[in-house]
């Protein structure tokens, strides 16, 4: 084989995200049924994705050398990884939070109540985006997508810099699949292309910058942090059959304000704080209720877990707050999120 002399740019590349209706198979590419829509996500780039795939590179006794009979490799018991960063755009945000929260429209909540949840091998015509398909689209021309179906969300950041692209928001994903994966998956279409709907910190009001109870925050930057891990199990001839949303659902923030006279005593109501109650709701919004087509969040009770000073051209404070439930058999929201 001689050398192809061809080469791609790295933005050549895509990162495609659809609501996948049967656990096992794949969303189809623009054909078959049902055929949901592969909506790409503005992505900083697409990154690699981690096959976790399982080797034996011991040598057996008999032999100093590893021989070819030792070599033992399995790609089916192995939780595949990918993670992706980039802005926030309406389609693809509505997609992953509708996903992530089990949430069918806007604001998106996880309730302080929520259950565990799994879908397995016999699970089909499923719906509200409990499950993905993801293909990284190659720039090459025909069957190098690489394609992974079965895929959750288990943790989503959303960021902003107001001294970054005008405070624009950002993403960060991580998704897992437990299934075999398909590294020469045909071509596939963009049913939906990037958007020029972004989202800016400038949105908010100053009296609706809230956190721990503290209104009028001046924000520099934000990063807000949801965790819904999934656990798979029962390893078949096509990947693990069984996966479940288990352990802990956490929503945490942090914050780098100014340190002015409405946030001058947070580090005494950081020492001050009560065991086994709220320091009240953490805020980020146009007004009290997160609401559709605005980039809003609201952790109705939350803790400070940390407060700090953060020194730049003035004295700026780093604080992180964690949400917390409104008890184990309450509906209330742990944390909503509106775009």
């Amino acid at each position: 084989m001689a050398v192809s002399g061809t080469a791609y740019d790295p933005k050549g590349f895509s990162f495609l995200v659809a609501e996948q209706d049967d656990y096992g198979t794949i969303n189809p590419n623009s054909s078959g049924s049902p055929d949901n829509a592969y909506i790409a996500l503005d992505v900083d780039s697409i990154g690699s994705p981690n096959l976790a795939i399982n080797q034996t590179l011991d040598v057996r006794s008999g032999s100093r050398v590893l021989q070819a009979t030792d070599f033992f490799q399995d790609k089916l018991a192995s939780v595949k990884e990918l993670t992706v960063s980039g802005t926030a755009t309406t389609q693809g945000l509505d997609l992953l939070l509708s996903h992530f929260t089990g949430d069918t429209s806007t604001p998106y909540a996880i309730a302080s109540n929520v259950a565990s949840s799994s879908l397995s091998t016999a699970t089909t015509n499923q719906t509200d985006q409990q499950l993905l398909s993801i293909v990284m689209k190659s720039a090459y021309g025909s069957t190098a997508d690489l394609a992974f179906k079965d895929c959750f969300c288990t943790n989503l950041v959303l960021s902003g810099d107001a001294n970054s692209e005008g405070g624009r928001v950002k993403f960060s994903a991580t998704f897992k699949s437990g299934s075999a994966v398909d590294l020469a998956f045909a071509t596939t279409t963009i049913d939906t292309a990037i958007s020029s709907d972004n989202y800016y910190m400038s949105g908010w009001d100053a009296d609706d910058r809230i956190i721990c109870g503290v209104a009028n925050a001046v924000v520099s930057t934000f990063s807000l942090d949801i965790t819904n891990d999934v656990v798979f199990t029962g390893v078949t001839s096509t990947g693990y059959e069984v996966a479940t949303r288990s352990g802990e659902v956490s929503s945490t923030a942090n914050f780098t304000v100014v340190y002015d006279n409405n946030f001058k005593g947070l580090f005494n109501t950081f020492n001050a704080q009560t065991t086994g109650a709220s320091q009240g709701a953490t805020l980020m919004a146009t007004d009290a209720t997160p609401s559709d087509g605005e980039f809003e969040f609201k952790m109705a009770n939350s803790v400070l877990t940390d407060v700090s000073f953060n020194e730049g051209n003035v004295m700026m404070l780093d604080v992180g707050v964690k949400a917390l439930g409104a008890g184990i058999g309450s509906s209330t929201a742990l944390i909503e999120v509106s775009c």
